[in-house]
């Protein structure tokens, strides 16, 4: 017999919310029923709406709450819309850090079936705001100004927003100031439901060591009227920039940056370092976000690797080589590979940058390329993977099970495809030894963690 469904759609109802989802959703129970809603915290009693009804759960809005949580922190309603990608704004530090510890936890033995792993306590940061060195914004147009900020949830409507918690102030200002002489200069916002105007994003990147701006102007055409002019501006107002760019996306799509990238002024890269390795950041670079975090995440690679300078490393997804490189500097050798040509390049140049020369990279999916290097006789020691979101390719784990290096350091942003992929390379023969989380992201629900595994 069918279960009924305990709640109907705008029915307003009492609950108290039980638990977070992943993506820091408050989950309530009608009758055994779950109901997700954002921004309840457990341990709260509220009044919610139900807004969408499917088979097995529903989703609501939270309208009034009745007792709060100690861990809520209190944001006035009409500013949440201005901290956009901050999904745990109204939950304390130390609560984000609890729920981002619990959710390794419990997905390493929900799906890894790891029930014996050492979980070290979450590394966090000790200011938690204004950490992230990029911000890309799509500009449109309202009441026919020009306002640049963030799309509404579900939405492709645009919030104009004035500042982000966690952007750096370089950032914020950077993007303000863009955009106040763009709208001064009447360039016209890109409209993306006629597919017409010319600005579709503005782009800043920042290096926190060195100070370094980058501006990138993202158009859909290929002229940028007043260029020479507009060029003066931000220079005249933003005296640290050191370089401005212009990107031209001409073609119907979500992706922010077209394949045409020219310099406008300054330099085509700007610099920054972790710890004492230096990097060349261009428009299209991959660099982490959180570069006092990234520096914890690196050094706790390094530590897990174990290195004395005889080992052979090969550093799979290297990017623009910035663990290859950190690496390279307690290594024997070090292979980095990368798919993305733009990425091997600069990871050339950042070895050049750096003097260091025990470093090989080579562009190819990981899978193939480590492969062959297998099969030509290059075997690895100690072998690093930090893959995108969807975690490590099946072939690439059946081709670590078969070189059998001695060590892998698995450096991942999603702990779902890391519990996959542990659970291959224990059947596969390894133990994973220890587990290290890391709050790359505050204020949001994105977690980070380094895993050290070693052939049993």
């Amino acid at each position: 017999m069918e279960k009924i469904v305990p709640v109907i759609k705008n029915q307003d109802i009492d609950v108290m919310f039980e638990d977070l989802t992943h993506d820091g959703a408050g989950v309530a129970k009608v009758d055994g029923f779950p109901v997700f809603v954002p921004n309840g915290l457990p341990g709260e009693k509220a009044t919610i709406k139900i807004t969408k009804v499917n088979k097995g759960y529903a989703f609501g809005r939270l309208m009034e709450l009745k007792e709060s949580s100690e861990d809520r922190v209190n944001i006035p309603r009409e500013d949440f819309p201005k901290y956009g990608g901050c999904q745990l704004q109204h939950l304390s530090y130390n609560g984000q850090l609890q729920f981002k510890e619990k959710k390794v936890r419990e997905v390493l033995t929900r799906i890894g079936k790891l029930e014996d792993v050492k979980v070290n306590p979450i590394i966090g940061m000790d200011d938690p705001m204004n950490y992230r060195n990029k911000a890309q914004v799509p500009v449109g147009v309202q009441d026919g100004k020009l306002v640049a900020g963030f799309y509404r949830p579900r939405t492709h409507d645009i919030v104009d927003a004035t500042e982000s918690v966690i952007q750096h102030p370089a950032i914020n200002e950077a993007i303000q100031v863009v955009k106040e002489i763009c709208s001064e200069m009447s360039i016209m916002p890109y409209d993306e439901k006629h597919h017409k105007g010319v600005l579709r994003h503005i782009m800043a990147r920042y290096g926190k060591t060195t100070g370094e701006l980058m501006i990138v102007l993202i158009t859909r055409t290929p002229d940028l009227l007043q260029k020479n002019k507009l060029v003066e501006a931000i220079i005249e107002r933003l005296p640290q920039v050191k370089s401005i760019v212009h990107n031209i996306n001409s073609k119907r799509t979500n992706v922010i940056m077209g394949e045409k990238t020219k310099v406008l002024w300054g330099n085509d890269v700007i610099y920054d370092y972790i710890g004492d390795v230096k990097f060349a950041i261009s428009p299209l670079s991959f660099y982490q976000v959180n570069p006092v975090q990234t520096k914890v995440l690196y050094d706790t690679a390094l530590q897990y690797a174990g290195l004395t300078g005889k080992e052979t490393v090969i550093d799979a997804y290297c990017g623009i080589g910035t663990i290859s490189l950190f690496l390279a500097k307690k290594a024997k050798q070090v292979f980095g590979v990368e798919v993305v040509q733009e990425a091997i390049s600069d990871a050339k140049r950042n070895a050049i940058l750096n003097d260091i020369e025990n470093v090989e990279f080579a562009v190819g999916e990981a899978e193939a390329v480590i492969k062959e290097w297998y099969e030509e006789g290059n075997r690895a020691e100690v072998l690093v993977v930090d893959p995108p979101r969807k975690g490590c390719e099946e072939t690439l784990l059946q081709t670590i099970l078969e070189m059998q290096p001695q060590k892998v350091v698995y450096v991942s942003c999603n702990p779902a495809t890391l519990a996959r992929d542990l659970r291959i390379l224990e059947d596969g023969g390894y133990k994973t030894i220890e587990v290290q989380p890391v709050d790359m992201f505050p204020m949001t629900t994105h977690v980070e963690a380094v895993v050290k595994l070693e052939l049993k």
